[in-house]
């Protein structure tokens, strides 16, 4: 058994809702009232099982890797997400698919981890310590720190919501999203000074200090380009310090493939933070959507940019095979994609149902011992949130930025590549060509893990990178306008005018 939390699915209505006007005070004989609810501390564990549950709808979690089917790495077969509308260029505040989920599913993850708070400051029993209530504080806030980067990330001005909204006040205006930003690095600040201070590996599947750390140096990279891509250094020095920080207590998983399969995520060394799963009764879909839906299919021009074991580019080595396109390739190309079918060795094979539009599947997250992929499969692999190889990837980044290719990027580079024999990178960089490196290493090592297009969009070149793909099945078209989504219709039109749509799609 998993040392994790068992997800549990509450229905309390009231505790996003909040009361309703007098007339309407009557409680549901169904239902259960906010005010009867939070009784003994280990009601508040139920709500925070709920919280952490927020994440377990589909594009946080199981559909990691479709968007990379937003960028240049991958093909939705199914459009999913409504990728193929985004890369086409018909996307609109009536698109659906992740543009109102990651909405909406963001904001019922806030509402939850509000009520928590609200409630925790309210509660006096002797049952709860003072370190209890930091400890549930700092949770809550860090996962409302995680789902309001999904709206600053995506749509930029969204309504800021602290504490659980009434019938009077549920119509919520958009305040900028540099204000968002302040209140995501309060919460993620608080929950680096309560929370606990072990690894994520010895905490029980709780998130700790160091994955607040993790996930302020994700949310400040992201925020040290503004709107033109060009970097701030003051921001940067902030990323470098926190990876520093998270470095000092994490190591590599030994194997690249461990850090993703079931019998080696618990104790792994790697993980930060990740979405739990326990079969059968909290189990994914993750293998049947990968191996055999082929959900996600990477494009020709992603296992191109894989290199030959020289480091050389495939195409330019010597090394480069065109009757053998595997051989003499960086192992993380073998790890992340399967050529037509799954094959893991030693006769754990699976021949996917649906058509392989690109010839390719993606292999990453796939769980050997679940063969044969189907509806009947039980998966139960975490997904993987916060590794060690990306804060190497933050702190060299930041670094280079700051004081060009020092010896301490270069370390952080050969670190990571050693770990799958590839050879460091030669000596002599500049910083343009040390930046070019770490973002050609951060698609490699990052593939399908859904950190493709926030790096497109933050480093402002998802437009020329996007309208150069010329390898997918459908035509690529990237406009300006689509560095921030239009916020969804739906909402804007149950606001009656007190949202405001995004300005490029008014």
């Amino acid at each position: 058994m998993k040392n994790r939390i068992i997800i549990t699915t509450i229905l309390l209505t009231t505790l996003v809702f909040g009361a309703c006007k007098k007339t309407l005070e009557l409680n549901p004989l169904d239902k259960i009232a906010t005010s009867d609810f939070y009784k003994t501390k280990g009601d508040f564990d139920k709500v925070l099982a709920a919280v952490y549950a927020s994440l377990q709808v589909e594009e946080f979690s199981v559909g990691i890797g479709f968007r990379d089917c937003f960028t240049d790495n991958g093909y939705a077969q199914f459009n999913s997400g409504s990728s193929k509308d985004f890369v086409q260029g018909t996307f609109s505040p009536t698109t659906g698919g992740y543009e109102t989920a990651l909405y909406n599913d963001s904001y019922i993850g806030i509402a939850r981890a509000n009520s928590l708070i609200k409630n925790l400051s309210a509660y006096k029993n002797s049952d709860m310590t003072d370190n209890d209530r930091k400890l549930y504080e700092g949770e809550a806030r860090f996962m409302r720190a995680f789902f309001y980067f999904q709206l600053y990330s995506i749509y930029g001005d969204v309504p800021l919501v602290l504490e659980p909204l009434t019938l009077d006040n549920q119509k919520q205006a958009k305040v900028p999203a540099a204000q968002i930003l302040t209140q995501i690095t309060a919460d993620l600040d608080y929950g680096i000074a309560n929370l606990n201070k072990v690894s994520y590996a010895q905490n029980g599947g709780h998130v700790t200090s160091t994955s607040a750390k993790a996930l302020k140096a994700r949310v400040l990279l992201f925020a040290a380009f503004g709107n033109n891509g060009t970097p701030d250094a003051t921001i940067l020095t902030q990323v470098r310090d926190l990876c520093k920080d998270v470095m000092a207590q994490y190591s590599l998983s030994p194997n690249f493939e461990d850090t993703f399969r079931d019998a080696t995520q618990k104790g792994n060394p790697e993980i930060i933070f990740s979405i739990n799963y326990l079969a059968p009764n909290n189990a994914s879909q993750v293998d049947m959507y990968y191996g055999d839906w082929d959900a996600c299919a990477p494009l020709q021009n992603m296992v191109d940019a894989f290199e030959c074991t020289d480091g050389l580019p495939y195409g330019t080595s010597p090394l480069t095979d065109a009757a053998h396109p595997f051989k003499n390739r960086d192992p993380r190309l073998a790890k992340t994609v399967y050529v037509d079918s799954v094959d893991f060795g030693g006769g754990k094979v699976h021949h996917p149902s649906n058509l392989r539009p690109t010839g390719y599947g993606t292999i990453k997250f796939l769980e050997p011992g679940n063969i044969p992929y189907g509806f009947s499969t039980l998966s139960q692999q975490d997904i993987v949130v916060l590794r060690l190889g990306e804060v190497l990837l933050m702190y060299a980044e930041a670094e280079n930025e700051i004081a060009g290719p020092d010896a301490t990027v270069y370390d952080a580079m050969k670190t990571l590549r050693a770990r799958v024999g590839m050879p460091p990178f030669p000596a002599g960089y500049t910083k343009d060509q040390m930046r070019e490196r770490i973002r050609h290493e951060r698609r490699i090592e990052l593939a399908f893990e859904g950190l493709r297009h926030y790096d497109l969009l933050r480093w402002h070149i998802a437009g020329p990178v996007l309208n150069a793909v010329k390898s997918s099945l459908i035509v690529y078209h990237f406009e300006d306008k689509f560095y921030r989504w239009p916020l969804p219709q739906t909402e804007i039109d149950k606001s009656g005018g007190v949202l405001v749509q995004n300005p490029n799609y008014k």
